[in-house]
């Protein structure tokens, strides 16, 4: 199996990441990728970029030596009511954004009540694109209940390699979501969450495994071919969508 994209990629925008745009575009054109999506974490992390990062879009290219590139950002989830700490108008204007919780900005355990209700609340928020990571045993949630809320409001649902790094603990979840996802008509993302040029072209064979395991179909994976990329961003309403199509089909 091989992805046509990476939708969760990060830069030394952040300092905990270690590869310049430039960098990010060259490794994901040795991989293969016919587009990059580029999404340093939103404003709330301790080392994010600031906030005019994502409002300088206009200033870089669509593609870089070859290959299609969408600027978004990964917003952090606030609280339990499924805040973003991204006004709406920047997340409109994003190519793509992935909504994560990360502990500094949601310390703590929540119960299974406080999961499913922040992720019920961001399923409607219409410009969020993708939830990642969502698997962390700390925020576990009712993946039957949430991911049919997921495939009605059109989010896509994250495999996320990075986890087999630093998420260990919901490596077992993740086999469940998948499941869920399976069962329930949503579609997901493989994505690396690559802080660097190396785990971009090297992190998504465990992924792939758990796609074997359960058999998960081509059409379900929005990055496992161009057409269904391109289907997904204009579902989404985002308006590279024609661009990005244009250049890809």
């Amino acid at each position: 199996m091989q992805m046509i994209a990476d939708l969760h990629t990060h830069t030394l925008c952040a300092s905990h990441a270690y590869q310049t745009l430039q960098e990010m575009a060259a490794a994901a054109k040795t991989a293969g990728y016919c587009a990059l999506a580029i999404t340093d974490h939103a404003p709330a992390m301790p080392d994010a970029p600031h906030s005019w990062h994502f409002s300088n879009g206009s200033s870089l290219p669509r593609q870089i030596d070859g290959v299609v590139m969408l600027y978004g950002a990964e917003a952090n989830v606030m609280d339990t009511k499924g805040g973003l700490d991204m006004p709406q108008s920047q997340l409109a204007a994003q190519d793509w954004v992935v909504a994560s919780i990360h502990s500094p900005c949601v310390p703590g355990l929540l119960t299974r009540k406080e999961a499913n209700r922040l992720w019920l609340q961001v399923a409607e928020n219409p410009y969020v694109d993708c939830i990642g990571h969502s698997e962390q045993e700390n925020y576990r949630y009712d993946y039957d209940l949430v991911t049919k809320a997921f495939a009605r409001s059109h989010k896509v649902v994250e495999l996320n390699a990075n986890s087999f790094n630093v998420r260990k603990d919901g490596i077992p979840n993740m086999r469940e979501l998948l499941r869920a996802c399976l069962q329930n008509g949503c579609r997901i993302a493989v994505n690396s969450d690559a802080h660097s040029a190396w785990k971009l072209q090297t992190a998504l064979p465990p992924l792939y495994a758990l796609l074997a395991e359960v058999d998960f179909p081509q059409e379900l994976i929005v990055n496992a071919t161009r057409q269904n990329l391109v289907q997904e961003l204009k579902l989404h309403g985002r308006r590279c969508a024609e661009e990005v199509g244009g250049i890809i089909l």
